[in-house]
């Protein structure tokens, strides 16, 4: 044990930290809930084809303003993770309150989420874009950085597309909820 002084409310016990106690203090964290779309890939000589990809990525957030960056984190050991390792484009959407179902089907893993499943059509480069979200940002794949057991993958906003006004949803505590 570690213990550091507090400012005004005396010492702070620090433990180490493990798997089971990370998980624990980053349940309760609210989030927006954004999910990223990767078109898929035919298939080549030694490489098969995949599908089309998407993901709930509550680790959206901005990385810079200038040059315009933004940056997701996804599992190495994701269903979606052959995708957008080799995707040189992706799009985020910000999903409006009423979309969790969607969320919630696109989240789960599986080969090919979109299949029979309407709401989305191919846009630029092949990337889904699914209708209905409060925003679209199309982005060309700058960097994927590998940390840990996930990959920070580090893109480049190239448009956005307004859908509509509303209220996005929040992920709390592996429920979806109301901002």
């Amino acid at each position: 044990m570690t213990t550091v002084d507090g400012p005004a409310t005396g010492p702070t016990e620090l433990r180490p930290v493990d798997t089971d106690l990370l998980q624990a203090l980053l349940h309760p964290q609210a989030a927006t809930v954004a999910v990223v779309t990767t078109p898929g890939r035919p298939a080549r000589r030694g490489r098969p084809a995949l599908p089309p990809a998407a993901f709930t990525a509550a680790s959206f957030t901005a990385v810079s303003l200038e040059p315009p960056l933004v940056s997701f984190c996804l599992g190495a050991a994701s269903s979606s993770w052959p995708a957008v390792a080799g995707a040189e484009h992706v799009a985020v959407h910000l999903f409006a309150a009423g979309q969790q179902g969607m969320a919630r089907t696109l989240a789960t893993g599986g080969p090919d989420r979109f299949a029979a499943r309407p709401g989305w059509s191919p846009g630029p480069f092949g990337v889904p874009l699914v209708d209905g979200a409060l925003a679209v940002l199309l982005c060309r794949v700058a960097h994927r950085v590998p940390a840990g057991d996930h990959a920070v993958v580090i893109a480049t906003p190239l448009a956005l597309g307004a859908g509509r006004d509303g209220v996005p949803p929040v992920h709390h505590r592996g429920a979806f909820s109301a901002a």
